[in-house]
């Protein structure tokens, strides 16, 4: 059996990823599930990092807009700003690297997507959306990202659905017949209202899924945004985790 840490939406925040990697043990398979790129400013170190380190990775709608210009047209003002920064910025041997990804990956214990089964760059932010996701695979686990919300649904025998907000951390041991979608949160641009990063373990022998908390320098990313020109609100979202 093998221990995971499930990463996403780093967003081209290095700091935030710099202290991701050094909280990740070395024994843990490390797994993104995109948005790589976008709204910060080292969107290049990002993907390099995550090539050099991540053993399976899937596409987010960042990263599809960055390396393709597709879906642009549903981002708003700063998004769309920030991509065609982006853009401007990445490297060849990167923006081909993520035009590779795959929307999703299966394995027998979980399902790997950026933000839900098929559709998958639909927000699950309510019940009838998890339940939607739900009725779209027959995955014990699902891991998401998407959101930037640290969170997990579930689906009980009894077809009702669960839900708990993980805003602060914390720990869920996954009970047999219930299935989940589990929301690692983000890396680069938490949106919990908690401007603390969050990423996710998952330990497959003890059927364990932890959300992992932790504070960044926030204000050197911030300065890196404001150097590069990049939308102000970019930066002051940070400190607000919003």
């Amino acid at each position: 059996m093998t221990r995971y840490a499930v990463l996403s939406d780093i967003h081209g925040n290095l700091e935030s990823l710099q202290h991701a990697l050094q909280l990740v043990d070395a024994g843990e398979v490390v797994m993104t599930l995109g948005d790589t790129v976008g709204y910060g400013p080292n969107p290049n170190e990002c993907v390099r990092l995550i090539r050099a380190r991540a053993t399976h990775s899937v596409l987010g709608n960042h990263d599809l807009a960055a390396a393709e210009s597709f879906g642009i047209e549903y981002f708003n003002d700063a998004a769309r700003e920030a991509i065609a920064w982006t853009q401007g910025v990445l490297d060849g041997e990167n923006r081909a690297w993520l035009d590779t990804l795959p929307y999703e990956l299966r394995f027998p214990e979980f399902l790997l997507v950026h933000g839900a089964p098929v559709d998958f760059f639909e927000y699950i932010l309510d019940k009838p959306a998890a339940a939607h996701a739900f009725a779209r695979t027959d995955a014990t686990i699902t891991f998401v990202g998407h959101t930037h919300i640290a969170q997990y649904w579930t689906y009980d025998p009894d077809g009702s659905i669960g839900h708990r907000h993980m805003q602060q951390g914390g720990t869920l041991d996954l009970e047999p017949g219930t299935r989940y979608i589990i929301d690692v949160g983000s890396i680069g641009q938490p949106r919990d209202l908690n401007p603390e990063a969050s990423f996710v373990r998952y330990d497959a022998q003890r059927r364990r899924v932890e959300w992992v908390r932790y504070r960044y320098p926030i204000r050197d990313v911030q300065q890196k945004i404001h150097a590069a020109h990049l939308p102000p609100y970019l930066a002051e979202r940070l400190n607000a985790g919003r």
